[in-house]
């Protein structure tokens, strides 16, 4: 019975003696996590408290291993251990490994979703060829009253594109609102994946009423050959974006052993590095839709070969390097 006073004592003393060095590590903490604000004499003081720290979680384990200030001794410990054992940043080694590694492991995350909202997206192509084509009268739900009077006086809205816009203007304006768009699909996927849903529906119905209604004027194979140089990047793109928003809706809605913010936040941080690539292929998208695609010198089969070619350059991205190792 007389040693537990001793024994109190003592914890109290080394708590009180070892108080006021958390407090200053905590005050210091942001400023290592920082790796552009961190100094030097920051760095070498965190080093030199490091094995301190890992002895006062020891013996806070020892003493109470539930307690508060062993929860806390650890969370500071994680902390510094991820800031001092964390590798040099290198924006052209983040960059390659986004490309690399990171783009490829969540899109093969997402496979099943990237499949079902593309065959999603060519059910409601054909829904909108059979609505237009059966009742033509529809086409005013996919296309505005001019384009409309444009196709019955026999031309697409695509004709003279490069005599009222330039070409650099035109192709910022194209992959900026393209990006609108994917962002728009991936950031409805937090309606539980039902606004994803939505867009996807509407962008594949819109296209099969356009093209079915371009077709009864003749003018479907010019329409073809005017998106055949940006369109198969662009569609692939859109079907990921929505595939994001719905594996970030299904995490919403079934996060499993995580809480809701915990899976959304997960779900968001997968599909964030995947719509990172495609953000830089639709910026090159734009680029072609704004200097090939209006461009009467070029052949369908030169834009097939660039279309085709760019397509395979994206899908290739996306699949990485077969065997590679993290």
């Amino acid at each position: 019975m007389s040693d537990q006073p001793s024994h109190d004592k003592a914890t109290a003393a080394w708590f009180q003696a070892r108080q006021t060095v958390w407090q200053r590590l905590a005050e210091r903490l942001p400023e290592l996590e920082d790796r552009k604000a961190v100094s030097r004499e920051t760095a070498l003081s965190a080093m030199r408290l490091y094995p301190e720290i890992a002895r006062d979680l020891a013996i806070a384990r020892r003493i109470a291993p539930t307690g508060r200030l062993t929860r806390y001794l650890q969370q500071v410990y994680a902390r510094m251990h991820r800031a001092l054992f964390r590798k040099p940043w290198s924006f052209k080694q983040e960059v390659w490994r986004l490309f690399a590694h990171d783009a490829p492991d969540a899109a093969a995350q997402l496979w099943r979703h990237i499949a079902s909202v593309t065959l999603g997206f060519l059910l409601s192509a054909f829904a909108g060829w059979w609505l237009v084509a059966t009742y033509p009268e529809l086409v005013g739900l996919f296309a505005s009253e001019q384009m409309i009077k444009t196709v019955q006086g026999g031309e697409l809205w695509t004709d003279d594109l490069l005599n009222v816009t330039p070409s650099s203007l035109l192709s910022v304006g194209i992959f900026t609102n393209n990006i609108v768009v994917t962002l728009t699909a991936v950031s409805l996927g937090v309606l539980y994946g039902l606004g994803t849903i939505y867009i996807i529906g509407l962008n594949g119905l819109m296209l099969g009423g356009v093209f079915a209604f371009t077709a009864q004027y003749g003018l479907s194979g010019r329409l073809f050959e005017f998106v055949a140089a940006h369109g198969f990047v662009e569609l692939s793109i859109i079907c990921i974006a929505g595939a994001i928003g719905f594996y970030v809706g299904e995490a919403i809605a079934r996060p499993g052993h995580l809480t809701r913010i915990e899976s959304f936040q997960r779900a968001f941080a997968t599909g964030s590095k995947l719509l990172a690539v495609c953000a830089v292929f639709l910026v090159g998208a734009g680029l072609i839709e704004g200097y090939v695609s209006p461009d009467e010198r070029f052949s369908l089969t030169m834009r097939l070969v660039i279309g085709l070619g760019y397509w395979v350059v994206f899908v290739l991205t996306l699949v990485g390097q077969p065997g590679r190792r993290r």
